[in-house]
């Protein structure tokens, strides 16, 4: 829509444009009076009168004015909107695409192509091609108003296209690698920027802040010497076309001056020349602007297109056990892609309802990569891995996720309200619920808090403790209805009676289920392992 009205508003303003020009032209010629008989618009008869000119020139002006009014106001209101459209597409997408366990891409690249890519995407294309359409429009109607007042000259003045056409197919191409390592290295700037202030602790802790400083300047003066050949090669094409303008224009100017001598051309007519041949040489000038932008826009999309290139998970009607699950490894095996080793190797194990399992091993045996596998974030390279109850199984996917309970490792904790965290387990959860859960997870801390769950909680849970954080992270987990609780070391920062009572919550809560609940630890604690039923021991392959 926003492209359609923006074309119009374009081509309506071109109109307006050679109307201005053809009642200059009258007005001059009626005070110079080389007008002497009545002329025909449109079929109709009339004779021109300086006042009737001058009406006719306010007339367009005003709505000239209000043209560009309604545009900028219509650019401004629905750019916004077509932009939150592109950036909510590409979020989604990013989130609901399948996960590989190693991110390829820096968070800070793709932070860069969410904002600033899709932003000069949907400039273009909402923007840049409704005004590019507006200038063709544009250089036709110059064409053919200047053909049908002098056909040599109009001829004269448009021999550049050929030229412009030329030099615009080897400006293209140049342009557009050096626009795309502009885009790669300012990526990775950002990439700098957020990690360093995500980390400046580790770099204060390590006196590392001059090794990053040097490391940015390095990325900064990279940047810039690419922008500046970009600007260069930029700056030194539209010299060379500029010069073949004013040639034109010097052409067009000595033209009619000759003609106006010669008595072939009335002044009005000279008037209207010049004008003509700054509006077919003006959108030769706006193409050198719009060509930069969309060439910009092919290498913004080519990045978008390759966020796109991840394969979107499975999307259909979530299949619900709701008597209980069991999990069921059937001789799975698992290796990342860019790994050398199997991470797990003809892995069988069954995880009935109801039961409480502890999965050791040492570090980089696989028990992380266990749940990611039953979570279907990941996918076995062979076997299988089902989900099942007394009646039906079914193999995991994105639409068994909703009978899993998960608390990852670390603090998963989102900036907001202590509240607000916690509805990200169950956002319909009253407060009498909130608060049982903090029980259940021996968070009673959050009552000593003059907010209570309206304490506002900075960036990864900051505010808190590191035990703190993952308490309400496991009082989020428990708000979520799910016959299935994933704990990944989900006590490593809890002290020894902290955990116990904890561990004693939950199988309690267990216990006292309308329907089994079956858990699986992840831990390197002993402790736990004497509250599981069984335990399986993963070996590093």
């Amino acid at each position: 829509m926003q492209v359609f009205i923006n074309a119009l508003n374009g081509i309506m303003r071109v109109g307006l444009d050679f109307a201005f020009i053809w009642a200059t032209k009258m007005a001059i010629d009626v005070a110079t009076g080389a007008v002497t008989s009545p002329k025909h618009l449109l079929g109709i008869e009339y004779m021109p009168t300086l006042r009737g000119a001058a009406i006719c020139l306010i007339c367009i002006m005003a709505l000239q004015l209000t043209l560009g009014f309604a545009g900028r106001w219509i650019a401004a209101l629905l750019g916004v909107v077509a932009q939150n459209r592109m950036q909510c597409y590409i979020f989604e997408r990013l989130l609901r695409s399948e996960w590989y366990g190693r991110e390829h891409r820096h968070s800070g690249d793709v932070l860069n192509r969410l904002i600033t890519d899709s932003n000069t995407v949907v400039s273009v294309v909402t923007d840049t091609l409704p005004q590019m359409l507006a200038v063709l429009v544009r250089l036709l109607c110059a064409f053919f108003f200047l053909f049908s007042m002098d056909a040599r000259l109009a001829v004269g003045v448009t021999v550049i296209i050929p030229v412009f056409i030329l030099l615009s197919r080897l400006y293209v191409n140049r342009m557009r690698a050096i626009t795309r390592e502009v885009r790669q290295t300012d990526s990775r700037v950002q990439a700098t920027l957020q990690e360093s202030i995500q980390h400046r602790l580790v770099l204060k802790t390590l006196e590392r802040v001059p090794m990053l400083l040097a490391t940015l300047r390095s990325l900064q003066a990279t940047l810039r010497e690419q922008v500046k050949r970009r600007t260069l090669f930029s700056s030194t094409s539209n010299l060379v076309l500029n010069m073949g303008f004013g040639g034109a224009y010097l052409f067009t100017f000595l033209w009619s001056v000759h003609s106006l001598a010669s008595g072939v051309i009335t002044f009005g007519m000279m008037t209207a020349f010049i004008q003509l041949c700054g509006q077919i040489q003006g959108p030769f000038r706006d193409l050198t602007r719009f060509i930069p932008a969309v060439i910009g826009s092919f290498t913004a999309a080519e990045r978008l297109m390759e966020l796109e290139d991840v394969p979107v998970e499975e999307d259909g009607e979530p299949v619900r056990f709701e008597q209980g699950a069991g999990i069921r490894f059937n001789d799975v095996s698992f290796k990342y892609k860019d790994g050398s080793r199997n991470i797990l190797r003809d892995v069988a194990f069954d995880f009935p309802i109801g039961s409480c399992t502890a999965v050791l091993g040492e570090t980089g045996a696989g028990k992380t990569t266990m749940l990611r596998l039953i979570l279907a974030l990941l996918k076995p390279n062979s076997g299988k891995v089902e989900m099942y109850d007394l009646k039906h199984s079914h193999e995991v996917s994105a639409l068994t996720r909703c009978n899993i309970v998960y608390v990852p490792q670390g603090n998963t904790l989102f900036s907001g309200s202590l509240r607000w965290n916690l509805r990200m387990g169950c956002p319909e959860a009253t407060d009498e619920e909130m608060w049982h859960a903090l029980d259940m997870a021996c968070a009673d801390f959050v009552k000593n808090m003059p907010a209570g769950l309206d304490t506002e909680l900075g960036e990864g849970g900051a505010g808190l403790s590191e035990g703190q954080a993952q308490r309400i992270a496991i009082a989020r987990a428990l708000l979520r209805k799910g016959s299935i609780l994933l704990l990944d070391e989900a006590t490593s920062a809890l002290d020894t009676s902290t955990e116990q009572r904890l561990i004693q919550n939950i199988i309690s809560t267990q216990r006292s289920a309308s329907a089994p609940i079956t858990i699986i630890f992840i831990t390197h604690r002993p402790t736990i392992v004497d509250y599981c039923s069984q335990v399986i021991t993963l070996a590093r392959q």
